[in-house]
């Protein structure tokens, strides 16, 4: 295979895929991760790639900011591992906020039935989630919705997060690196994100490992603002290392 024809294919894997990883790659294409570095290396340069720790991303994927049911669909055995450790992080009881989000919206659907938990959330599929369900006192933040997310954003979501102080707060992000820390796309709803941060006594975050190194538009949280965060296996050790010692916990689901 030329270079122009592998590279043809790993942009066609990548668009397909949402990413695509030096490793991966080199084992289907036969051929040396070298080899692979450079392909990238040349379709970053037509602008059609975005190189990242370990692979790559298509461009289109970082400039349009996916629908909450396409976000479902992308990685979803690794959400529902993260979503089942996310439910260590629950007290027997006390408080918790929920973010929107395809992870922390699987987290609910996981939700035990044996607590007494009030839960903060401002989003719609989370809130319909845990509508009625035992043991759950439900409280929903207003505020405009956003069509994407299905988030409650604005002043009515952040003017009743200024007076609210939780156990723990459980947010999604859209990207997350050492250098930038936690980021979104969305500048209304970084805002609504920051005001859960800053509600929760802890800071739980829930992202599979495609998000590594991303940086988006707009910082809702620094590392050490996260006490823990709760990713998959395929995040890479070296990540992992300087992520805590950036303040972050790490677990890999």
């Amino acid at each position: 295979m030329y270079a122009p024809e592998r590279q043809q294919a790993i942009l066609a894997t990548a668009r397909a895929d949402g990413r695509v990883e030096v490793a991966a790659l080199a084992e289907t294409l036969k051929v040396t991760p070298e080899t692979v570095r450079r392909d990238l290396t040349a379709l970053e340069r037509l602008g059609v790639l975005r190189r990242v720790h370990g692979g790559a991303l298509p461009v289109e994927r970082l400039e349009v900011e996916p629908t909450l049911a396409t976000r479902r669909d992308q990685f979803a055995e690794e959400k529902l591992r993260i979503a089942a450790r996310a439910l260590d992080e629950l007290p027997r009881e006390g408080t918790v906020l929920l973010d929107s989000g395809s992870t922390t919206l699987a987290l609910a659907e996981m939700f035990p039935r044996d607590r007494e938990l009030t839960v903060v959330t401002n989003s719609i599929a989370i809130a319909s989630a845990l509508h009625g369900h035992h043991g759950v006192d439900l409280y929903v933040l207003g505020g405009r919705i956003r069509t994407r997310t299905g988030a409650a954003v604005g002043s009515w979501a952040t003017t009743a997060l200024a007076d609210v102080s939780v156990d723990v707060a459980i947010l999604g992000t859209n990207g997350f690196s050492v250098r930038r820390g936690m980021t979104t796309p969305d500048q209304a709803e970084a805002v609504a994100k920051r005001a859960m941060v800053a509600a929760g006594r802890r800071c739980v975050v829930l992202a599979d490992s495609s998000k590594a190194e991303l940086v988006h538009f707009h910082r809702f949280a620094e590392l050490d603002d996260v006490a823990l965060l709760i990713t998959d296996r395929r995040l890479d050790e070296e990540t992992a290392e300087r992520l805590e010692a950036s303040g972050t916990d790490v677990v890999r689901a």
